[in-house]
This record gives structure tokens, sequence and C-alpha cells, in this order.
């Protein structure tokens, strides 16, 4: 196999007569070794001509591979649905940038999705790129996937990831679903310290990875899109601004959002698991 697109089973576990298995791979783009989950469903044959229906999930602040796996869940509804699900780790990992261990809300675990161009975290913080096209490259070569039936979903960060990801690549998936995702960046004290530090002093920088800016401004295909939210979150008024996205898209023809407003929910995987069939319901429909 191709160096680029090797992996190594790093553990494996039956899961709702499926497995959920974690690889690493060494990745180019971030310069590391990286982890990714990859649940296959029970029915999942690496030789049957269709290829699977797949899902990407990215993670939030302080997440490794690891949350989604062990916290959602997700492997009954994945199960049900026959999906192949892959998450990867949030960030590179062990770069030892100065400061890069000092603050839950930048540098380890909070990638944010974006291609870093500030130094050092240039060298390697190139999320955006190992998502978009590494990651998506190595899945292509090791699992019976079907390019046409992927969505990308994402929770807080992941979510932000998420819409980003999605709308600068409208092709790529057939829906998007975001959890509780920082959605306004430019605005936040997560997303302007992250923004200050990955991409320099320029704002008009920083709109190019701003879900809320990019929905004013999209031009693209029509995107089918599920937000949900839980309204008793506490980071919503300061740090998601899930409603300054969603009152942009709603003024976008082309951005068909279904948002899902939670009463009494907040923004942990408490909310997530309560809803994450509803959710995976909604991704099988758009990829039937």
């Amino acid at each position: 196999m191709d160096p680029v697109t090797r992996i190594e089973e790093e553990s494996s576990h039956r899961f709702f007569e499926g497995t959920q298995k974690v690889y690493k791979h060494r990745s180019a783009v971030v310069k590391c070794d990286m982890k990714f989950g990859a649940y296959l469903p029970p029915s999942y044959d690496a030789k049957r001509q269709e290829g699977y229906p797949l899902v990407y999930f990215l993670s939030g602040l302080t997440c490794t591979e690891d949350n989604f796996i062990i916290k959602s869940g997700m492997q009954r509804f994945a199960a049900q649905h026959g999906f192949v699900v892959i998450n990867p780790d949030t960030s590179p990992r062990n770069s030892n940038h100065p400061g890069e261990h000092d603050d839950y809300d930048f540098g380890s675990a909070a990638g944010f999705y974006l291609n870093a161009t500030q130094e050092p975290w240039s060298h390697n913080y190139h999320m955006y790129d190992y998502v978009v096209n590494e990651l998506r490259e190595v899945v292509g070569a090791n699992f019976n996937v079907d390019p046409q039936r992927q969505a990308l979903a994402g929770h807080s960060m992941g979510g932000h990831g998420t819409l980003v990801i999605g709308m600068r690549n409208p092709n790529l998936f057939k829906c998007l679903v975001a959890i509780s995702p920082i959605s306004n960046p430019i605005l936040g004290k997560w997303g302007i310290k992250a923004f200050t530090n990955y991409l320099g002093p320029d704002q008009d920088t920083w709109k190019q990875w701003d879900a809320t800016e990019l929905a004013r401004t999209y031009s693209g295909p029509p995107l089918e899109i599920l937000v949900d939210q839980g309204a008793d979150d506490r980071f919503l008024a300061e740090e998601l601004m899930t409603d300054n996205f969603v009152s942009a898209a709603n003024q976008n023809a082309a951005l068909n959002v279904d948002y899902r407003l939670r009463e009494g929910y907040d923004h942990f995987y408490p909310y997530i698991c309560t809803f994450l069939g509803e959710m995976f319901q909604y991704i099988a429909t758009k990829l039937s």
C-alpha cells in the first residue's frame, strides 16, 4: 500500500454486532502520527460491490478521537443504518510548540479545523487540509465507502469545522449536522484567541473561517444542514452564537437549515446522547 495511506490498527472491539476500531497513520499534512476511530457496521464487507454510506464526525475542544467513541452511543445508530463512521483527533499531537499545551481552548485538542498561517502553528496546524484532503484519501483507500453518500457532522468546535468545511466544499457531503456549533467565532473569546494566534490580526482573513460570515456570502449549490442546539447551553450567548448563523443562513436561499432548539438541555454528552438518534435518522434520510 502507498505509504501515504497506510494505516495501523490500534484497537478493535465488538460493538452492536459491528466493530469499533481505532487506527493511526503518519500524516504528511500535520507532520505527526494521527489517530481516528472507524466504526464498521454489522453488514460490513470490504468486497461488497456497493460502498457503505459514510459519516465523518468532528469533535470539540479538549477532545481526542476517543470522546465520541466512548461517550456518544453512536454505534447503536450506525449499526441500525449501516453507516461507517470516521472520527479523527482534533489537532496535531506532540509538536511541542511554545504554549501548545497551556490552555484548553488553544493548541493541543483545539486545532479549529483551519490552516494556520502564523508561526509556529503554520508548520503543522493544518486541520482543514487534514480533514478535507488527507483523511478522506486515507479513508477512501482503506474502507469500502460510497463517495456519493457521505455526511459531515460535528460538535462545538467540530460543529464550526462542519459548517466551514461543508460550505467551502459543498460537493463533498450530502448533508451537514452541526451540534452546538461555534457559529460566529470572530465575535467570541474562543474564536478571537484562536484566530489571532493561528491566522494573525487581519480580520478579513478570519471571515473565511467563520460560518456566519460564510453563510452571508455563500453562492454554491443547495446545502442541507441540521443545526441542533441545547437551549440551556451556558456557552450559547457568548461563544457559540448559533442564532447568528441560523439567521444568516435563513436569508440565503441556497442553505436549507433545519434548526432544532432543545429546551432544558446543555452543551455536553448527555444532551448529545439524547438526540443523536434523531440526527442519524436525518443523515439516513439525506443519504438514501
